[in-house]
């Protein structure tokens, strides 16, 4: 008997169970010979007692001892797949030994938990800011470089940072406001349109100072333009300098050209100014720099991006399926506004979201039996990955206000 202290557990096991099995660490120890290459297989060896010892964990040794004897490995639930597998590997043990219903089950848990660990890392990273007050120092005015970092990225360093937090948002606020009611009838004469524009330009020179303020504190310009944030807040300032810029080509064209020339290039100024204006409404997206819900929201769709995606392609059969098949039961019926299958694209896929606007509807029986199947299949396809996404939205939002808290 080969006489094995596991973590002041002792095992007796046969050498010639152990030779059945060569290539692990205990039946290489029962075959050589050499006591220079026995004592490279284990950590100690008790000459008094001939007593191998080796420093491991000796409850999931019990399961490598029950191998030896009974060819078979076995896998319990409770054991921490890591752990697990870290053990088996030492004691040189494939998992191929272990029955395939554990295997499958193990594999699963500890592809669990893999997946786990990777969103818990990304959750983190979500919170951790691009730079750190430690990066600058040694640099350039790193002092004052750290001194603007933290006023403008660490809303929790100081009362002063925590004012140009809420300050952002409230801009970002009053930005949305004052686009919306630039539309309103009663505010385009001319006092509403000085307001307005006066407060565009208000909200442009915050934001510009606040952009500005984190180009100087960013340590590497690189990572400074490659950030997400940072690109919503160029887009979040562009269309103030850009519509400035066009305003003033305007007038120039109005001085040097002809009438009819004149008025062509004020139709496509017109037009490039709507599309500029219409971009402030990315200013919005300013606000998930402080809040966790929009960030918990972005990440939900970015680890769930598969099952989004499935979901489109669903649609997207659906829609097809449902408009060819109502189209073939309606195009005969006169006055249908069912005359081809993409003319029915827009019916299908109201159908389908549930959403059911009865501006087009069909005549015949079975043309609404179709309907109720298309509205049936919506209903199921609509109401399976809503209580994934909220339970993963919740779980991902709960940890992202814990991190937070914590830091």
């Amino acid at each position: 008997l080969l006489n094995i202290n596991v973590g002041g557990k002792l095992f007796q096991i046969a050498y010639k169970v152990l030779a059945k099995y060569p290539i692990t660490r205990l039946g290489k120890l029962a075959l050589y010979t050499d006591p220079v290459k026995k004592l490279q297989l284990c950590d100690d060896y008790l000459v008094q007692k001939n007593e191998y010892f080796f420093d491991r964990d000796p409850s999931i040794f019990h399961y490598i001892f029950h191998f030896y004897r009974s060819g078979v490995l076995w896998v319990m639930d409770e054991m921490c797949p890591s752990n697990f597998v870290e053990e088996i590997e030492y004691w040189g043990i494939h998992l191929k030994y272990s029955q395939r219903c554990c295997r499958i089950l193990f594999e699963e848990k500890r592809d669990e938990l893999s997946e786990y660990l990777k969103i818990e890392k990304e959750l983190e990273a979500e919170l951790e800011p691009l730079e750190s007050g430690a990066q600058f120092d040694g640099k350039f005015l790193g002092r004052f470089r750290k001194m603007v970092w933290n006023l403008i990225e660490n809303p929790y360093s100081s009362v002063p940072a925590k004012i140009i937090a809420v300050m952002s948002s409230f801009f970002v606020l009053i930005s949305i406001v004052g686009m919306t009611l630039s539309t309103v009838e009663e505010m385009k004469n001319k006092t509403g349109k000085m307001w307005m524009e006066q407060m565009e330009m208000i909200c442009a020179i915050f934001f510009t100072s606040e952009y500005v303020m984190r180009l100087i504190s960013s340590s590497s310009f690189k990572n400074f333009l490659r950030a997400a944030f940072n690109a919503i807040d160029l887009v979040a300032i562009l269309p103030f300098y850009i519509q400035i810029l066009f305003e003033n080509l305007d007038d120039g064209d109005m001085q040097y050209h002809e009438e009819l020339h004149k008025v062509e290039n004020v139709s496509k100024l017109g037009k490039v100014l709507k599309l500029i204006k219409l971009m402030r409404i990315f200013r919005i997206l300013k606000l998930a720099r402080h809040s966790t819900g929009l960030r918990a929201f972005s990440f939900t769709m970015r680890q769930c991006y598969q099952q989004v995606c499935c979901l489109l392609l669903f649609i997207a059969m659906g829609v097809f399926t449902f408009s060819a098949l109502i189209h073939s039961v309606e195009h005969d019926v006169p006055g249908t506004d069912f005359t081809s299958i993409p003319c029915a694209w827009w019916w299908a896929a109201v159908s389908l979201s549930t959403v059911g606007y009865g501006d087009t509807v069909p005549d015949t029986i079975l043309g609404r039996m179709v309907a109720f199947v298309c509205i049936s299949f919506g209903i199921i396809l609509n109401g399976m990955p809503i209580s994934i996404l909220y339970n993963k939205f919740s779980d991902y939002y709960a940890k992202l206000k814990a991190h937070e808290m914590s830091q």
